[in-house]
């Protein structure tokens, strides 16, 4: 008799296995560990042969019918439907294996340690780079010389830069194919020393207090936005890179205690970042505050303030400025309180290093944490703020000793 609902439902577990039939070769096998897997025995080319279609109650009975209803068809036209479950398989192993599958694997597992811009950005790059060459082949497969192919193509058009950031990219994305059981080892480490070496390219900076004193005067002079003005006169008191300045959110300054709280996410150490700010940035703050302090971003987009102002914001506004490329960049005040906190105010070289937000250790070798020397680095960027004033006023600023 054909199996029922009810009898499949009911099937009871014996200390063996049991087989009820349902009829054209379909049975549900019961387990002594309570399992009901649907099964179709068959013959095809003279041997007899057993086709998994799936567990109950995943699979119900009529599903069960119709997945043998379609094994039956398979077999009438002269396929053998184990074969065909075979080859799936194997389709769907090397469609997981190949490089493209493997990259946006590893890309997902990293991106919630990574900065939204950094991941995209990252994406965009083996999208645009290395997807239409090497995408659709198996990873275990691929040598150093095909991943040198994707980068002689783009060395090719100019992005040497690239092309050295695409190979330690990929590096990254064989290690973990070699990881997770799909590949043997990374072809990309081969490859070291065979792209021409990137020249050192530093940011344009103003590091001479003469010239610094004509920069910053001119940009207490600045005629346009007053949210890119305050902008512009915090960088030098903050010397935070430009996208931590731009992306800064008023939760995450406390003006009563004079500190900026950077989340972990937003720096580029993925460490946590404390900026004690000094009384000369408190006040610049509380002047901007009741213009943009109801909205998320301390400097948003002047489209919108559900974005910071962009990247160019700063820049553009310093070549308004008749200062060139070659003499400022965002970048470039943190060269500036970098080398006048060393060279002028004598300023620990660790203090500077650790407000800069470098990775700095201990003589254990342990990072320091995020309020690390926090009385002397408040003291310092207030010395900075206080120097800064003396230069815009034309005074003569004689180095401190010892500041810190």
């Amino acid at each position: 008799m054909s199996l029922t609902d009810v009898k499949v439902r009911n099937a009871k577990t014996t200390d063996k296995q049991l087989k009820l039939f349902d009829g054209d070769g379909l049975f549900l096998l019961v387990t002594p560990s309570g399992g009901k897997r649907w099964r179709f025995k068959y013959r095809f080319g003279g041997k007899e042969k057993l086709l998994a279609l799936g567990t109950y109650p995943e699979i119900s009975l009529a599903e069960a019918r119709d997945r043998l209803h379609r094994a039956r068809k398979q077999i009438a036209e002269g396929i053998d439907p184990g074969e065909v479950r075979k080859a799936q398989k194997l389709a769907k192993e090397q469609d997981e294996n190949i490089f493209e599958v493997v990259a946006l694997e590893w890309h997902a597992k990293h991106t919630p340690t990574w900065t939204p811009r950094y991941a995209e950005l990252t994406l965009t790059r083996l999208k645009k780079n290395v997807f239409p060459w090497i995408g659709n082949r198996p990873v275990v497969e691929l040598k150093a010389p095909d991943l040198l192919m994707v980068l002689h193509r783009i060395e090719s058009r100019g992005a040497l830069v690239t092309a050295h950031r695409i190979r330690s990219i990929c590096s990254q994305i064989f290690r973990y194919a070699i990881a997770t059981g799909r590949a043997e080892r990374d072809p990309a480490s081969d490859l070291r020393g065979a792209l021409p070496p990137v020249k050192p390219k530093h940011f344009a900076a103003v590091t001479e207090p003469e010239k610094a004193a004509g920069l910053l005067r001119a940009i207490d002079g600045y005629q346009g936005s007053f949210i890119v003005k305050c902008a512009l006169q915090l960088a030098p008191l903050f010397f935070v890179r430009p996208g931590e300045l731009r992306q800064a959110e008023w939760a995450e300054i406390d003006l009563d205690q004079a500190e900026w709280n950077i989340p972990a996410e937003k720096m580029k150490m993925r460490q946590p970042h404390l900026v004690p700010l000094a009384h000369q940035a408190v006040e610049i703050l509380r002047q901007l505050y009741p213009l943009t302090g109801n909205g998320r971003y301390v400097f948003p987009s002047p489209r919108t303030d559900k974005r910071p102002m962009s990247n160019n914001a700063i820049l553009s506004a310093l070549r308004r400025m008749g200062i060139e490329k070659e003499e400022m960049s965002g970048h470039g005040f943190r060269a500036m309180a970098r080398t006048i906190l060393d060279e002028v105010l004598q300023v620990r070289p660790d203090f500077i290093e650790h407000q800069l937000g470098h990775a700095v250790r201990d003589p254990n070798g342990r990072a320091y944490n995020r309020t690390a020397h926090l009385a002397e680095r408040r003291k310092m960027m207030q010395t900075w703020a206080d120097y800064l004033d003396g230069l815009k006023a034309g005074a003569k600023v004689i180095p401190l000793r010892k500041v810190v």
